[in-house]
């Protein structure tokens, strides 16, 4: 086997495509491991690299044996980190959307200390922290249709769509019936790169309203966005009601036309299958089914 420090030399240079920028990660010198690197060259009898001017390429050896290292390296980190917090029984890592931590979760974590004092939570909100393939989490909430592969999942809340705007907006403007949308600057939520979610055209259709220009607009990538928009008195926005109640109760956005539609997609709890829920996972699940109901009912 070659050395490790061998291996992480050019692990770290394979990844920032830079003996300087490898050598500031480990600490150490340029000429190290630029030195490192090529003594690993010569045991394996392979170019890892092709060396360019200003960076480095990786050869196709080089790119098979970069593969293989950082997917060891990082197995190593998370069985280490998994050694390291195994007494942490009471500490739950989840990962969950963005919009659902700031605007339903987070103003509920007073009641999850008040049930389950001993509980404590780590929150991660980045979309590229996946469950299926990293140790560091325990469980997650994610949004879809509930079909994901290698995890199982647990419906938590159907999403439920109202066009909302503010008040001042909507005095300003006047709503009159037929409401005439054409007058609003409408605010649309991406679902992906210059894709967008299909709420307002479904919305419109169970209001059986016709002849409205959907193509313009303001677009933002987090529902989040879209509603403080809304708030801001930008335009009216179609919005999931769980995420909004504060503001729908304090007067901040206000309801356009009675027309509510069940969205196509739902909020779900989910565990890798190989894990069996430990109480802590169970607990935080059961709490999450309650508050749920408790926001579904009301």
């Amino acid at each position: 086997m070659p050395a490790l420090n061998a291996l992480k030399a050019f692990e770290a240079a394979g990844t920032t495509g830079s003996f300087t920028r490898a050598a500031e990660l480990l600490n150490v010198t340029q000429s190290a491991v630029s030195r490192q690197v090529r003594q690993l060259e010569e045991q394996l009898g392979e170019t890892l690299f092709s060396r360019r001017h200003q960076h480095l390429v990786l050869t196709p050896s080089g790119r098979v044996l970069l593969r293989a290292l950082q997917q060891s390296f990082d197995k190593i980190e998370l069985t280490v980190r998994a050694i390291s917090q195994k007494n942490d029984v009471n500490r739950l890592r989840i990962n969950v959307p963005p919009t659902f931590a700031a605007r339903w979760l987070v103003p509920r974590l007073g009641r999850l200390r008040e049930a389950f004092a001993q509980l404590d939570l780590s929150i991660t909100t980045r979309v590229d922290d996946g469950i299926t393939d990293s140790n560091r989490l325990d469980c997650a909430v994610r949004f879809g249709d509930g079909e994901w592969n290698n995890l199982e999942s647990t419906l938590l809340m159907h999403e439920r769509h109202i066009a909302v705007a503010s008040p001042a907006l909507l005095d300003r403007e006047g709503v009159d019936t037929p409401v005439d949308l054409n007058r609003f600057t409408l605010l649309h939520v991406l679902s992906g790169e210059d894709q967008r979610y299909l709420t307002w055209q479904h919305w419109l259709d169970a209001a059986r309203i016709e002849g409205v220009d959907t193509d313009n607009g303001h677009e933002f990538d987090l529902l989040d966005l879209s509603i403080q928009a809304a708030i801001d008195g930008m335009g009216i926005t179609i919005a999931d009601r769980h995420m909004i109640t504060a503001e729908l109760a304090s007067g901040q956005l206000r309801q356009v036309l009675d027309v509510e539609v069940e969205g196509r997609q739902s909020y779900w709890f989910v565990l890798r299958p190989e894990q069996r829920a430990s109480g802590t996972q169970r607990l935080f699940q059961q709490w999450l089914q309650a508050e749920a109901a408790a926001s579904a009912s009301r």
